[in-house]
């Protein structure tokens, strides 16, 4: 799974603020409202999407209902989990990565960690 282009990325934006989907006009009547954009143009990069597999589905009447395959936050993880994976020595990776986010973000990834290696009950 790769980062999104401009376009994906804020079709996508727009998708995930529909939490039971969007039609391609719903998604650019929100689109218009940030810019001067084509129905044309959110209608390939929809398909585009679709074809990706990033997006599903669904016909309703004469049109489809498109909805993320992932979440916001599903997303997020796959990319840093391929971050991590492509950027040579993990250990390095993560390092400089807890180095540099947030304390509040350090504990709270202390504290998932806590918890993923606690035996089960």
């Amino acid at each position: 799974m790769r980062g999104f282009g401009e376009l994906e990325a804020a079709v996508m934006e727009h998708l995930w603020a529909f939490p039971d989907g969007a039609t391609i006009p719903q998604v650019h009547e929100r689109m218009q409202a940030d810019r001067d954009i084509a129905y044309t143009t959110v209608m390939s990069t929809v398909h585009n999407l679709h074809r990706k597999g990033r997006l599903t589905r669904v016909r309703e009447g004469r049109k489809h209902r498109y909805r993320t395959t992932a979440s916001r936050a599903e997303h997020s993880a796959e990319l840093m989990r391929e971050a991590l994976g492509s950027g040579g020595d993990p250990r390095a990776v993560l390092s400089h990565f807890v180095e540099r986010i947030d304390p509040a973000d350090s504990r709270r990834l202390a504290e998932l960690l806590a918890t993923m290696e606690e035996p089960p009950r």
